[in-house]
């Protein structure tokens, strides 16, 4: 029988982007099963500010539910998903790869990989906002 590999990902998700499905298909890829951690919606407020999220918590998990790589998606209601990687001990993290030079939470307990999915800032759900708020 094939060893189970676990990835995990976790992201706020606010506004599904290419650079989310990079992840998830990555993620895919190199393990046979693939969870995700969603901010709650108090959580994403605390990181990102007044008017975040734009889609609620429960929509933004449903829709990554659906997607196709995904095997399992929990919310958590802290600033960080270290409680939730604890509980599931992954094998792997995934990280984009604009998180190459930041902590990434959890590295003490699996293997992170960073995905080269994007030129920093070509994806990015605040400036998907800006943009549609017309600002800078």
């Amino acid at each position: 029988m094939t060893e189970s590999i676990v990835a995990f990902a976790n992201g706020c998700f606010d506004i599904l982007h290419c650079g989310h499905l990079r992840i998830f298909q990555y993620a895919r890829s190199i393990s046979n099963h693939v969870i995700v951690g969603v901010n709650s919606d108090w959580s994403v407020k605390q990181l990102k500010g007044n008017g975040r999220p734009i889609v609620g918590q429960s929509e933004r998990k449903e829709i990554i539910e659906s997607i196709r790589y995904v095997d399992e998606v929990f919310m958590f209601d802290e600033l960080t998903p270290l409680r939730l990687i604890e509980e599931i001990k992954p094998d792997i993290i995934i990280k984009g790869e604009d998180w190459k030079d930041k902590q990434v939470i959890g590295s003490h307990i699996a293997e992170v990989k960073f995905v080269p999915i994007f030129k920093i800032g070509q994806y990015s759900t605040t400036k998907i906002i800006e943009k549609i708020r017309g600002e800078k």
